[in-house]
């Protein structure tokens, strides 16, 4: 099994990408509704981690049509076409790794991310969710919607199996190629909880697909 750098592995998929996550991922299509209700309604600065071609902020942006949003995004063609969807919204978005760039310090009333931190290990999450932790505005809150399992042996699994095929390819190691690590829902809790946060909680699931609420 070949996995791929994750901007091309992206990039050679956009043109399907939004029919292949509603109508092939188990719960994704109800998850963008989910997490679109679940945005406070007074919000005005939201990031978005992954935002990829925006299928969550279809959603948002029937809620809340003026929110600003910046979104950061590995794959440049999925911003062209997020921005070509929305154009005439208040977007600022980024062509970065969200590891690398800096966020600012409570600048965010709320961030987001859809089905993007699956990929990573634990040591990663953290420093992530740190960085989140600190540019959310005092008792703000992130929410999280992941690709997460139940089972810890499962979790063992991937991240073993990630680990061979890496070896077998002679990836480096901090080099973002695409493989599904997921995480259990207790390792995510965890994790947040690890980085700062006050109150962290699962509040729906379909599936596979899980929403988690992290509130500074």
């Amino acid at each position: 099994m070949l996995i791929e750098k994750m901007s091309d592995f992206f990039t050679a998929r956009v043109e399907g990408y939004d029919k292949h996550m509603i109508k092939n991922v188990e719960g994704c299509q109800q998850g963008y509704v989910k997490m679109a209700e679940l945005i406070s309604r007074n919000v005005t600065r939201l990031l978005d981690l992954g935002c990829g071609t925006g299928l969550e902020l279809d959603e948002i942006f029937k809620i809340n049509p003026t929110i600003k949003v910046t979104g950061i995004d590995l794959t440049k063609a999925m911003l062209d076409k997020l921005k070509q969807k929305h154009h005439d919204k208040d977007l600022t978005l980024i062509n970065a790794s969200y590891f690398d760039y800096e966020f600012g310090i409570e600048k965010y009333d709320e961030v987001i991310s859809f089905q993007t931190m699956h990929h990573f290990s634990h040591d990663d999450k953290i420093k992530l969710y740190s960085k989140i932790c600190h540019t959310l505005k005092p008792g703000a809150k992130y929410i999280e919607c992941d690709y997460m399992v139940i089972d810890q042996e499962e979790e063992d699994f991937y991240y073993k199996e990630n680990e061979r095929i890496r070896k077998e390819q002679n990836i480096p190691d901090g080099e973002f190629y695409h493989y599904d690590t997921p995480c259990t829902v207790d390792n995510q809790i965890d994790m947040l909880t690890k980085s700062g946060f006050q109150n962290v909680y699962k509040v729906w699931r379909m599936e596979n697909t899980t929403i988690i609420i992290a509130e500074k």
